[in-house]
């Protein structure tokens, strides 16, 4: 049975009326219901009544936070922030989405007052508490808000709406709840944590990589015709299943960070190419920078996943089947496998399981 989510997308809006229609784009296009109060006047407690019934209609919450704090309210709060926090009062799932530099932005999309400006970074630090994403240009913000909402709806299921013809008995909607938040959880712990590890972000948490999209009129060409930089989120869960399998015997660094651009080319590609269908048949590749490929290693090292290789023998490229030759005393190349701790994870997220 097709659910549809009711989302509540908050905001200043004469400074973000491009960043809105990008968003409210995104949500038709997940099939969601877009709801939001900004266009009408907040002044009068009647209002406010009416903006707090809508959102506690609705099943998420999101707002979008630019270089303006908005309108203030009766308790010198804008009302940007009274929606947010009034959310945050109801348990709504909430995703904040921030600009990345908001004091770039052109002189009229931000505060003009020191007050003002204080306010909005207040606004900012707080909803920094919850989950939130950056954005830099309109574009961008959609596909963030695409990708950041369906693992919000993964990580938050929620009963949603369906058509009242289609509508089940009640109590089976919340058994299909339960089981889907208790599948979330068996999913969250593919293997048990070792100690000195529960610190650090691991199985379903995730990470935002800064990535170059880079398109190619030709599939020899060595100069790309198009550079679009963006950002990319991914579970350390899905990284590591994803490079996994080339570490049971070893891997370089090369083969390791060409493992996992080809993982996020995949998957950034189908979002991409979904808004430009013309880039269908050109020749695409994301580049990951130096920076984030040694953060996802050193994470994995921290997470004792990997360790690096003692072997003194490679794989030639040659022949990947079946010859192995010595390596080089020149070849200075870091090579990693996994641990046997990397190896359970591993088995724990791509076996195939017994059907129950």
């Amino acid at each position: 049975m097709k659910k549809r989510y009711q989302v509540f997308v908050s905001s200043t809006y004469k400074d973000l009326r491009e960043e809105r229609q990008e968003v409210m784009q995104a949500l038709l296009e997940l099939d969601c219901i877009p709801s939001g109060m900004e266009l009408y006047s907040a002044a009068n407690e009647d209002q406010w009544t009416l903006i707090q019934g809508i959102i506690d209609d609705c099943d998420y919450y999101v707002v979008i936070i630019g270089g303006r704090y908005g309108s203030i309210g009766p308790t010198d709060i804008s009302f940007t922030q009274l929606e947010y926090e009034y959310a945050v009062s109801q348990n709504k799932p909430i995703i904040a989405f921030l600009h990345k530099d908001s004091e770039s932005l052109p002189a009229n999309k931000c505060e003009k007052t020191e007050g003002g400006r204080k306010k909005l970074e207040e606004f900012r630090d707080l909803a920094r508490k919850k989950i939130c994403r950056y954005w830099t240009s309109p574009t961008e913000l959609g596909f963030v808000v695409s990708r950041s909402l369906i693992k919000l709806f993964k990580a938050h299921p929620v009963v949603g709406w369906v058509r009242a013809d289609l509508l089940p008995d009640p109590s089976a909607s919340k058994e299909i709840l339960r089981l889907s938040k208790g599948g979330e959880e068996f999913e969250n712990t593919p293997g048990t944590l070792l100690p000195g590890t529960e610190h650090l972000s691991q199985g379903k948490e995730t990470i935002t990589l800064n990535i170059v999209f880079e398109i190619f009129e030709e599939a020899d060409s060595w100069v790309p015709f198009k550079k679009i930089r963006g950002t990319f989120t991914s579970s350390w869960n899905s990284l590591f299943s994803n490079v996994s399998v080339l570490l049971f015997d070893e891997a370089s660094d090369e083969d390791l960070k060409v493992a996992l651009e080809r993982f996020v080319t995949e998957q950034f590609t189908l979002v991409l190419i979904e808004k430009h269908p013309e880039w269908k048949d050109l020749t695409h590749r994301i580049v990951l920078s130096t920076e984030d490929f040694n953060t996802i290693k050193i994470q994995f090292l921290g997470l004792k996943l990997i360790s690096k290789s003692t072997k003194r023998k490679t794989r030639s490229k040659s022949d990947q089947d079946s010859y192995w030759k010595t390596r080089s005393k020149s070849d200075q190349d870091s090579y990693w496998m996994l641990t046997p701790h990397g190896e359970h994870v591993m088995y724990s997220l791509i076996a195939i399981k017994k059907k129950v």
